[in-house]
């Protein structure tokens, strides 16, 4: 068999500045490269988060009618914090949609996910 890397995810955003300004402040997402295509109207940012190679691409489409259906195939991408609790305290004062906290065991908070400009899902998770 092949082996692989993980390389990005690209995900589908109705706002590009919107979601470039909820990526920076919410999880320190940086903008690594951009490729502007104005002939096919669409734009390609991709994200970084300062410790992996992996990188989240928002690909902006030029005036998108409405809002992207994220249907019910999409899940979430995940995130490690250093403070679970701090991270889930400063996403709510900043006024994010901040879900509660869960876990996979009863009365262990493991996790919350945090929902970005489009609604799409971010869990957030103490790093170990």
């Amino acid at each position: 068999m092949v082996n692989c890397k993980m390389v990005h995810e690209m995900i589908r955003v109705y706002d590009l500045e919107r979601s470039l300004k909820f990526y920076d402040e919410a999880l320190g997402m940086k903008e690594s490269r951009r490729i502007d295509k104005p002939e096919g109207k669409f734009t390609l940012v991709y994200l970084k988060d300062g410790e992996s190679d992996f990188e989240l691409e928002l690909t902006y489409n030029y005036d998108p009618e409405e809002p992207y259906d994220l249907g019910t195939g999409y899940g979430h991408i995940a995130v490690y914090v250093d403070d679970l609790e701090l991270a889930r305290k400063e996403h709510e004062e900043a006024g994010y949609t901040v879900g509660p906290f869960k876990g996979l065991t009863e009365g262990v908070k493991e996790y919350y996910f945090l929902t970005d400009p489009d609604g799409y899902q971010i869990e957030v998770m103490q790093r170990k």
